[in-house]
């Protein structure tokens, strides 16, 4: 049984594949994802489908899915394998949901601090009791960097490097030590927090980004790249069951 699970972030919209519980293969669509969601259903043949968004995607994408697939789309009205016991649970974004999702999905016993990597670090708790209870966002890398470029006159937009020194030695360096290494500290330090507060803890990491900050970090984590896919197909298997 194939599944196709798509996650539409801020930056980028992914797409993966899963042969049973296997993931086989993820990939970046284009700019026209309606037609690449088309072509890759055309060769995979996927029964079932599942999509995370958090921004207006083109209407045309769910229509599609609609049509082709036996289709489910995220949100807090889905049959979760935890509960969202906060005032506004409906304002909970898709992707933190299914980060949260394979968070209980492969470690059902711990308390989780799900941390994702993308426009923006979200901090996403759950209880050994699987409930969401919220947690904390704050700017992610590319915004940082751009940020520092934008408001003010004379620092450039830099790039990202994993491979940056403590001490920056010109402006560029400078810049990348304090977005890279500034984001591990805090990255650090909120998992300390949590972990002082909870016993039985875990942290997991996922993110277009992990590559780059996982080396800096000094807690022990759990880290995977595709842990929203993997949360998307724990929920998509609950939802077509």
């Amino acid at each position: 049984m194939i599944s196709l699970c798509l996650d539409f972030g801020n930056t980028r919209f992914k797409a993966a594949l899963f042969d049973g519980d296997h993931l086989e293969k993820t990939t970046v669509l284009g700019n026209e994802p309606a037609k690449d969601i088309e072509g890759i259903i055309e060769k995979f043949r996927p029964e079932y489908s599942i999509l995370s968004s958090v921004v207006n995607h083109p209407e045309e994408v769910e229509k599609i899915l609609k049509t082709k697939t036996k289709f489910h789309k995220l949100s807090n009205e889905s049959k979760l394998p935890f509960s969202i016991p906060v005032g506004k649970p409906e304002t909970v974004g898709a992707d933190r949901l299914a980060i949260a999702a394979a968070s209980v999905f492969l470690f059902p016993s711990k308390n989780n601090l799900a941390i994702g990597l993308g426009s923006c670090i979200t901090f996403n708790f759950i209880n050994q009791e699987h409930q969401l209870l919220g947690g904390s966002i704050s700017p992610g890398m590319e915004m940082r960097f751009r940020a520092m470029h934008q408001f003010t006159a004379l620092l450039p937009m830099a790039e990202a490097d994993w491979n940056v020194p403590l001490i920056g030695y010109d402006t560029k360096t400078n810049l990348q030590s304090g977005v890279v290494l500034g984001m591990a500290s805090e990255i650090d330090g909120i998992i300390e927090l949590y972990r002082e507060r909870y016993g039985n803890f875990n942290a997991l990491l996922t993110g277009g980004d992990l590559g780059i900050f996982e080396p800096h970090l000094k807690n022990k984590i759990f880290a995977d790249p595709d842990l929203i896919f993997k949360g998307l197909y724990a929920i998509s298997q609950i939802n077509h069951a």
